[in-house]
């Protein structure tokens, strides 16, 4: 179901975005509205489900986080219950930070963060290689990520 917002909501959803943490005060005078109906608007957008979370970005090269991939798998047979039983296999990864089905030649792409190549390569051989549904697995490295933003809600 799609949520229809106004340019009030668009603003404090973009000011969300840009820092979650912004308090209410601040966040009244960057929407132009008084504390108490910004709250009550803030109230409503996460009761309606539309903000699913508040999270923090973490620098993960100061936590020793060297290495991230992308890491397509192709399943045996790609069947709802092979999907499930992937899935859950996948979710008890700790080195997994996404995972997306996708249409094409392969079924799934995982983000994957590992401390260094080594890391990475028993990820590979010790852990995904052992989910038993799988029939391919290719890698890529990611180099540097570029661009990391907010789409845009207009």
């Amino acid at each position: 179901m799609t949520i229809k917002l106004d340019h009030t909501d668009i603003k404090i959803l973009s000011a969300l975005q840009q820092n979650a943490r912004i308090s209410n005060a601040e966040l009244s005078i960057k929407v132009n509205l008084s504390q108490t109906p910004c709250l009550r608007r803030l109230r409503k957008l996460e009761q309606s489900g539309l903000i699913e979370q508040y999270s923090v970005v973490l620098n993960h090269q100061r936590l020793g986080i060297n290495v991230a991939a992308l890491v397509f798998v192709k399943l045996e047979k790609n069947t709802s219950s092979n999907a499930a039983e992937f899935e859950d296999a996948i979710d008890q990864l700790s080195e997994v930070t996404e995972c997306c089905t996708l249409a094409g030649a392969h079924d799934y792409v995982l983000r994957v963060l590992t401390h260094d190549l080594t890391s990475f390569e028993r990820f590979l051989k010790d852990k995904l290689a052992n989910v038993k549904m799988i029939e391919d697995i290719q890698s890529t490295i990611i180099l540097n990520q570029v661009i990391n933003k907010a789409p845009p809600l207009t």
